[in-house]
């Protein structure tokens, strides 16, 4: 499964003073970067019964869990439940009555705690 990638590390924000000035503020983010696990349709098939457990594991409150992506960088991650359903699946090939063996597109968004 490929990822889409790990947000930029510097993070900025504009807003505008009471006088009309413009206040930028930037930083570098040590903590708190989506990443988003996505195949794209091309790979990320996981089994119907794979999928039922991300999503009842997605359930699980203050759940922090270890990521190792191909380049052997580790983060320590938690779902990100701030945009929506931080576990999105779709059948490969819809059928009526699914089976646990059946293929879905897997979509992952988690949030970074702290590089291991």
């Amino acid at each position: 499964m490929g990822f889409d990638g790990i947000a930029e590390k510097l993070k900025g924000t504009t807003e505008r003073s009471l006088t009309g000035a413009l206040l930028v503020q930037e930083g570098q983010l040590t903590h708190g970067r989506p990443i988003i696990l996505s195949g794209n349709g091309e790979a990320g098939w996981v089994s119907r019964l794979t999928v039922k457990s991300l999503f009842v594991l997605s359930k699980a409150a203050n759940k922090t869990m270890t990521l190792m992506i191909p380049d052997n960088r580790q983060f320590s991650v938690s779902f990100d439940c701030s945009n929506g359903a931080p576990v999105k699946a779709r059948q490969v090939m819809p059928f009526g009555y699914p089976e646990y063996c059946d293929q879905y597109l897997l979509t992952l968004r988690l949030l970074t705690f702290q590089s291991i």
